[in-house]
């Protein structure tokens, strides 16, 4: 089967598991080039701290919607699925593979599935937002459960909270309603990359070490300087936060490392759970012998018998 039929070739799973190596040895294998699917990789700037691979690091690979977004911008997932399949049209016109890999569960599904988006309304969103800012989340969330009691189970946090009852107040829907069937929108194989627990823990505290040693309070010093603060996604994530706290003088430089390191571990939970739901993803140890034919054996599965 030539290469223009393959399928989009996903490797998710969570943070940490070696995701974009795989993706690179699958891409140079199969003649492809990689789509980014990790949300806080769209951010110029972000690099030790999302462990985003220099271009040097790339093996010649080709590599699509990599700092593409200022610090200051809000990711859109409904902008970033039409730019996904927009780029897997072009490199498939061009005789190669698409290849994406990230652990952004939601963007993985708004690029691989049939899927409508909810409606957005920025002033609507902003006034549900200083309402919290007021007085807190308790009377959003009471509402929450009673116009969407399917949303408000998932105890979600406050960001989205506030846009479930968002798209509630536009569209009259609840949220939970636009939930997508597991369907693809093209013939895809998803194949997951995961640890046993233990060991992944270590992996993730000794990653974040390694950010830390590379720099990851100095990067964070000049985001800082460029308006890191300014950002709703970029500010809030995992380990510029916590260094920012630590610049700010509010903890200490051990307590930012301990408190990304928690918060890693806590996010590479939420992802497992999140692609652990989905049936369709083929799951891997990255520490196993002959990982990629493995990976590629599951490629010339999906071949025989697309997955739906």
């Amino acid at each position: 089967m030539g290469n223009s039929q393959l399928p989009v070739i996903a490797v998710v799973g969570p943070t940490g598991t070696g995701k974009s190596d795989l993706a690179i040895a699958l891409a140079q294998e199969l003649g492809g080039e990689i789509v980014n699917s990790d949300a806080l990789q769209f951010y110029r700037g972000m690099d030790i701290g999302t462990a985003k691979l220099p271009v040097a690091e790339r093996g010649g690979v080709p590599h699509h919607l990599m700092d593409t977004l200022s610090i200051r911008q809000e990711a859109s997932v409904a902008l970033f699925q039409a730019q996904a399949r927009e780029h897997f049209a072009d490199i498939r016109a061009r005789g190669k593979v698409p290849v994406m890999v990230g652990g952004s569960g939601l963007y993985v599904r708004a690029a691989l599935d049939v899927i409508d988006f909810p409606p957005t309304d920025p002033a609507v969103r902003q006034r549900l937002e200083n309402e919290v800012d007021a007085q807190g989340d308790g009377n959003l969330r009471r509402r929450l459960a009673e116009v969407d009691p399917e949303s408000a189970a998932r105890n979600l946090d406050v960001r989205r909270a506030v846009r479930a009852l968002e798209v509630f107040e536009i569209s009259g829907r609840p949220f939970s309603s636009y939930m997508p069937q597991r369907e693809y929108f093209a013939p895809a194989l998803q194949i997951g990359l995961n640890y046993e627990r233990s060991a992944l823990h270590e992996a993730l505290e000794a990653r974040v070490h390694k950010m830390d040693s590379m720099g990851l309070a100095e990067e964070v010093a000049g985001l800082l300087e460029n308006g890191l603060r300014e950002g709703k996604t970029a500010s809030r994530a995992i380990g510029y936060q916590q260094y920012t706290d630590y610049l700010d003088g509010e903890i200490s430089k051990a307590e930012a490392i301990s408190q990304t390191v928690i918060a890693t571990r806590k996010f590479a939970r939420r992802q497992i759970t999140w692609f652990n739901a989905d049936p369709r993803v083929s799951w891997l140890n990255p520490t196993e012998p002959d990982l990629i034919s493995k990976a590629l054996s599951l490629v010339g599965l999906a071949n025989e018998a697309p997955t739906r």
